[in-house]
Formats: C-alpha cells, sequence, structure tokens
C-alpha cells in the first residue's frame, strides 16, 4: 500500500486471490504518479471492508474468487460505495460472466491479458465516470443483447422526456457526464441531474445498467 499518496491521484484498491497477480498490477501502478494504490485484499470480504474504509475511486476486482464471488461482491460494493466504480479484471472471456456483471452494477469488464496502456486508460476513464469493456469483449457484449429474451417495457422510456432520451442515447455510448455536458452544451451539474432522473425513472441503480438496458432496448427495438 502506498503512503503519503497524491491527494489528485485515483486511488485505486485490488481485490484479487493471486498475491502474485496483485503485486504485479500495483508495481505497474506505481510507476505512474497519477494512480495510488490505497488497499489490497484477497476476497471479497476484506475487499468491502477495505472499500468501507478506504473509499477508492476505483476497485479492480476479480470475478473468480473463493468464498464471496466477484459478482457477489460487486452487488455488495454498488451499494455500500456507490461513489467508487468497479471494474472486473478477470480471465473469463464468457459473454454471460460480462452481461452479469455489467446488469449488477459494474464499471467494466477487463481482461487479465491487456496491456499496461490499455489498463491505465481504463481505469482513468472508470474513473471519470466512463464504461471500460475490453475491446475483445464488445462483439459478445451484443451478440448477448441481440439474444436477450423480453424488450424492455415501452411503457417505462414513455416516462423519459426528450433530453432524458438524449441523455440515455450518450449513456449507451459509454460518455462521461463531462463529455455529455460538452456535446449536448449543457453544464456538467445539469447532466448529473438528468441522469440521477433517468436512473429514478427506468428503476436502475448505475448509469452501466443504464447504458445496457439502452442498448438492449435499440437492437430489440431494431429487429
Amino acid at each position: 500500500m502506498q503512503t503519503n499518496p497524491d491527494p489528485n491521484a485515483i486511488s485505486v484498491l485490488l481485490v484479487d486471490d493471486h498475491t502474485l497477480f496483485r503485486s504485479g498490477i500495483r508495481s505497474l501502478l506505481q510507476r505512474h504518479p497519477e494512480f495510488c494504490v490505497v488497499g489490497e485484499a484477497a476476497d471479497g470480504f476484506e475487499g468491502i471492508k477495505l472499500a468501507l474504509q478506504l473509499r477508492p475511486r476505483v476497485v479492480l476486482l476479480d470475478l473468480n474468487m473463493p468464498g464471496m464471488s466477484g459478482v457477489e461482491t460487486l452487488q455488495l460494493l454498488r451499494h455500500d460505495c456507490p461513489d467508487s466504480a468497479v471494474v472486473m479484471l478477470t480471465v473469463s472471456e464468457d459473454a454471460e460472466d460480462l452481461g452479469v456483471a455489467l446488469k449488477a452494477g459494474a464499471s467494466g469488464y477487463l481482461l487479465k491479458n491487456i496491456d499496461t496502456e490499455y489498463l491505465t486508460r481504463a481505469i482513468r476513464r472508470a474513473a471519470a465516470g466512463e464504461t471500460v469493456v475490453a475491446e475483445a469483449m464488445t462483439a459478445k457484449l451484443v451478440a448477448q443483447l441481440q439474444s436477450g429474451a423480453a424488450a424492455p417495457v415501452a411503457s417505462e422510456l414513455d416516462k423519459l422526456t426528450p433530453r432524458e432520451r438524449e441523455i440515455l442515447d450518450c449513456l449507451a455510448r459509454g460518455e462521461s457526464n463531462k463529455s455529455i455536458a460538452r456535446n449536448l452544451e449543457l453544464a456538467e451539474s445539469t447532466v448529473k441531474i438528468h441522469v440521477q432522473n433517468v436512473l429514478k425513472k427506468l428503476k436502475l441503480s448505475s448509469r452501466v445498467q443504464a447504458a445496457v438496458y439502452a442498448v438492449e432496448h435499440r437492437m430489440q427495438g431494431g429487429a
């Protein structure tokens, strides 16, 4: 764990049951002053405890761990630490695992074989509120959404104003509030309010779930 961190650095918590992997990620991130590894945990229980204590900007979370699974840990983190972006970092290339993680509120899904530059860029994006999905998984995400069972209820989307629909489309593209504000020529504080309204009206708990909802609706609607 790093000491005397830069207050402007992106704080990162590592949750993975493989000690050597955590050590490698920590060493990698310590080479970049913009990141600060504030803690490490070998299982979900310890991960949640540290997240509550440290309130990291980003949590890198393994999917398959003994005891509490990565998805179970994710669900508790989304409830207890809603301001922390949780990015799954896993070896699983299974489309179902990807879909479950995103629908449970993950801010991203990365594979452990990605290179350093891709990882650091993904952490920056997640910290900024964007959705990050490994390029190798994007096609699998689309395929899974296309084969989804039920389409969203039209009346739910009818609750949204035209502006909120625009916001939802931006969320589907993984844009941050800052990016949405710039593209729609709105104040960032206004965008934040619109995002909150979209989540409330669609009964969703995170912007990632809103993104998945929007893509599902577009896919099903265009079928």
